[in-house]
Parts: structure tokens; sequence; C-alpha cells
């Protein structure tokens, strides 16, 4: 049986005509309640108010999957254009920002007891869930899918930009989630009974309001039977998302019947993960990455056709192997949204440009040539 898949994409609210942020969420969201009935409603709310968070349906079919994020990624700017506003897939904003919390008490609460950290955390992320069969199966799959997170990072790689400057980083989101004490890489848990337990520690500590704040890079859903996968940077083409949540439930599955062989997870230690998450943040597919089997480094293609192989059993039973081949050559032939936006930059000459250009290709919208 074929896994389903869900997505969750974080957009940035910015002017269509500027590029700015403008904190719109809580009238694009109210927008959005009036056109849907509470089974339909996809759109959330997120910390701050210069974004908004869609969620897809669980999908089989990848062809589906993304039929539906095109499909939201076209509401969300849909109902922005009716204040002057657009949607953008860009991990930060590359402009200057004041980003201004969400009204509700869970955001007041987590700005009084982080400070600075609640503040800058105006960053866009993708979630994949993937449907698991129990909590045992799901931490199964924690354990073994650990080294190949970084590589996912790696793909993804859209937000080289902070605050109208170019970072150096082509995640340079991922660097700044990294600011939550309960965010990245974990050790192997080996058991549900231990990843609770664990969970249920950090919580008592006082210094997590509750289960939600688990930022692990991979983790059990409190809401969904399903592990989460949430090391990506939104992706600027929706192309690129549906390559990366393809690849997560690849992973899962593979994961899934090596622990039903009786296979051991992988034992790299944290340490060693947190230094291959730097390096697909620095680097993204630009330079070297580290592979997940040595944990030494090796050229990022290497690295990712690694991951095809790890994964290509599960990928052929999926029918996705040619797709996603497919999909990953553009991918390297193109590069990451962390290059096209430093070359859109190049060619537009202001930060200013180059937003409102993503935004356009968020939606799928590429001005031809002579346009440019």
């Amino acid at each position: 049986m074929v896994r389903s898949v869900g997505v969750e994409e974080e957009l940035l609210l910015v002017d269509a005509t500027s590029g700015e942020p403008r904190a719109l969420a809580t009238a694009v969201l109210a927008a959005a309640r009036r056109e849907s009935d509470d089974r339909d409603e996809v759109f959330e709310a997120e910390l701050h108010r210069q974004q908004v968070e869609f969620a897809t349906r669980p999908q089989t079919d990848m062809s589906e999957l993304a039929r539906e994020i095109d499909r939201c990624r076209a509401e969300a700017s849909r109902h922005a254009e009716r204040h002057g506003a657009t949607v953008a897939a860009l991990g930060t904003s590359p402009l200057p920002v004041s980003p201004s919390l969400g009204f509700d008490e869970r955001h007041r609460w987590l700005e009084e007891h982080f400070g600075l950290t609640t503040q800058e955390q105006l960053t866009c992320g993708c979630h994949v869930h993937v449907s698991v069969e129990s909590d045992e199966e799901g931490v199964a799959v924690l354990d073994r899918v650990r080294p190949w997170l970084a590589v996912l990072l790696a793909l993804s790689a859209n937000s080289p930009f902070w605050q109208g400057q170019d970072s150096g980083y082509s995640s340079y989101r991922n660097r700044v989630w990294g600011r939550w004490p309960s965010a990245g890489p974990v050790e192997v848990f080996g058991s549900a009974d231990r990843y609770h337990e664990q969970v249920q520690d950090m919580i008592n500590t006082g210094t997590l309001l509750d289960e939600g704040m688990i930022y692990f890079d991979a983790r059990l859903s409190h809401t969904y039977p399903t592990v989460e996968i949430r090391v990506a940077d939104v992706c600027l083409d929706s192309s690129t998302t549906v390559l990366v949540a393809t690849l997560v439930r690849a992973l899962v599955e593979t994961a899934a019947r090596q622990w039903q062989a009786g296979l051991p997870p992988p034992r790299h230690r944290v340490e060693l993960l947190r230094l291959a998450s730097w390096r697909a943040a620095r680097s993204g597919l630009e330079g070297q990455l580290l592979h997940p089997l040595t944990m030494r480094g090796a050229p990022a293609e290497t690295v990712v056709r690694a991951l095809f192989d790890h994964a290509r059993e599960a990928l052929e039973d999926s029918g996705d192997l040619v797709p996603a081949q497919d999909a990953l050559a553009e991918l390297l032939k193109k590069g990451t949204g962390a290059r096209a936006q430093r070359e859109l930059l190049a060619r537009t000459g202001n930060l200013r440009d180059m937003v409102t250009e993503c935004a356009r290709r968020t939606c799928g919208e590429v001005r031809p040539a002579a346009e440019k």
C-alpha cells in the first residue's frame, strides 16, 4: 500500500509592487474563510502577520499533490491581491523587515519567553507529512532517516538573503530556525516509549510551552498519524516541493522496510548531523555536502544521487522513480531557489524587482525573456 503524503507550505505576504513584506495575514485568512466551509479550510495563521500557511489534503498520487499545491498557492495569491499584495515562496524576506507577531496568546508567550529569537523568526519552511502505521514504526523511521535530512535541506535551499543583505548561505532560514532550543537533529530514540519520554522531559523543564514546540528536524506529528519532516525551506518552484515530498515518502518507506527487516539505524552522532546541516545550509547544491553514509565531504550531485540509490526500490514501487529523476535533472540544471534569487538580483539590479519576480514564479508565472 502506497503511503499518503501531505505538505504544509509557509508563504510570505508581500506588496505586489514593492515586494516589501506586509502584515496582512488576518485579512487574507478572513477572505479565505468567507469562501470555504470548515471542512475545506486549508489556510492558517503563522507566527508573524507577514506570512500565511496552507496544508494540502493527504494524497497518494504525486500528480494530485502537485495540482493541490499549485491551487493553494494561487488561492493565497488571489486573496492577497484584494489588498494590493501577493505571496512569495521565499524562505526569508530579502528586503529589510520589522516582523509583526500574531495576536493570539501563544505568540505573546513566545515573545515573552524567547525575546529577539521570536521576533526574528519570519521564516518560511516546507513540512512534509507521511503516513505511518504506528508510533513504533514512526520512531523507527525517524531513527533511520536522520543522515538524509541535510540532503533534503540542500535540495530545497531558498533563503540566501536576510535583512537586505546576502547572507552567504543558501538556506539562512535554517540558521535562524536553529536558534530555537528544541530545533535541529537528534540522537537515535530506539523506541516510541523513549521518544515520548524525551518529549515529555523537554516539556517538563518549563522551557517549552507544549508538544507543538518540539522543533526537531523530523518528529512524530502530534496531530496526525504521520512522521513530519520539517527540515526544508519553502521551495520557490512547486515542482521542487513535489520532488522533496516524493523523496521524503521514499525515505520513510525505505526506513520502515529496514526496520521490518531488523536492520539497525545508522549511529552517526548528532554533532556530525549538525555539521551536515550547516554544510547543506551554507552551499545548497553549489558545493560539497557530507555524504550520509560516510559523513565525509563529497560533491553535492554525488550525495543527491546516493539518496536516490538508497531509496530506489521504494521510488520504483510507488511509480515515482522516473518523474523524480526528471525533476532532479531539471533542478540540477537550473539550480535551487537560492541560486535563482541571486541570478534574478544580478539581472534586475535590486531586491524589490527580484522579490516581485519571485512572487510571479511562486504561482508559475514566468515572464517571457523579451519582457525581462
